[in-house]
């Protein structure tokens, strides 16, 4: 399977202009240096009909949220189904405005209310703090569903990368929760994260050249986690979880030259074995994290204007599987 064009500009953009690799920065150094790279490659945002920031209350304080309302969605009392997002950055990376864009397409595209999360980051707060922040985020949104007019029994959750992975960790929790849920109705998980072993044949065979690279990988891991035993807690590696069962449906998106392709997939597999229904799309051609670069790669509108239509599909329709991608 030959690199989309559009992909392989955007590795020879990032190899002739020489910024060195994020593992030979700080963690300072490495946000700079990724918000200006998402102002380089995120293209014009898509119009929606209210933008809101809101603050949940955390373990630990509060929990910075974006609110995005798409047109044609009443502000109260309209039981509208609502997407929590996660945000991806390996952890360490990454807030409300990185993935602006992401959230006003898929809200456009969707219907749905995206509410995205502003989670605590790595190495200040290591791990469980972007799990806690998470789980208390979807928690909140469900708690005020009403108030936001927003429908707690049609609430999904989303994310990439690393926000793909506190997603699908989410749903754990929410499956094993004593008490006050909530109910996630579906599950959006985009090149996710779910293994910190980093031994797929993906892995090895992306480990350079290909955007996010095994060095990359392993500076997050230990950024992220406070030691190497958190890697077997299926709150890191979601993959390594007893049980997938009774977990709400899917949608997972890889990308073909990623190294997080193979756990991914093997994600997927485990909740097919259990009876989840799932839809797996592997993007030809595409890298990881092509999702938010819409200025440089074309297909990326693309993918999430089927991304948008999946959950459309899904929370509107109340359909028991969503449908399968349309690019």
């Amino acid at each position: 399977m030959t690199l989309d064009p559009d992909a392989a500009q955007v590795l020879e953009l990032i190899r002739t202009a020489g910024r060195p690799p994020v593992e030979a920065l700080s963690p300072d150094e490495a946000r700079a240096s990724y918000r200006a790279a998402r102002e380089a490659v995120t293209p014009e945002p898509v119009a929606v009909a209210e933008v809101r920031d809101l603050a949940a209350e955390g373990p630990y304080g509060s929990i910075p949220l974006r609110l995005y309302r798409p047109h044609g969605v009443a502000g109260t009392g309209g039981g509208v189904p609502a997407l929590v997002y996660f945000h991806g950055g390996g952890w360490v990376l990454g807030d409300l405005d990185s993935h602006d864009g992401v959230c006003r397409h898929l809200a456009d595209r969707s219907g749905c209310v995206v509410i995205a999360v502003d989670y605590r980051l790595a190495p200040e707060h290591k791990f469980p703090a972007a799990v806690e922040d998470a789980f208390a985020a979807t928690r909140w949104v469900a708690a005020h569903a009403q108030a936001l007019g927003l429908d707690a029994a049609r609430l999904a959750v989303a994310g990439d990368s690393a926000g793909g992975n506190l997603a699908a960790v989410v749903c754990l929790l929410a499956r094993d929760a004593a008490e006050g849920g909530p109910r996630i109705a579906f599950q959006m998980l985009l090149y996710p994260a779910t293994d910190f072993a980093m031994d797929t044949p993906s892995h090895r065979r992306f480990a350079e050249g290909h955007l996010l690279t095994r060095a990359s990988m392993r500076w997050f891991r230990d950024h992220y986690l406070r030691t190497p035993a958190d890697q077997e807690d299926w709150r890191a590696s979601p993959l390594r979880a007893p049980s997938l069962a009774g977990l709400p449906p899917a949608y997972v998106l890889t990308a073909s030259h990623d190294p997080l392709r193979d756990e991914g997939e093997h994600y997927a597999q485990r909740l097919i074995e259990t009876g989840v229904p799932v839809t797996v799309w592997r993007v030809p051609g595409q890298i990881h994290g092509f999702l938010p670069m819409g200025r440089l790669i074309a297909a990326s509108s693309r993918v999430l204007d089927a991304l948008g239509g999946a959950l459309k599909a899904t929370m509107l329709a109340d359909a028991a599987r969503p449908p399968g991608p349309t690019v």
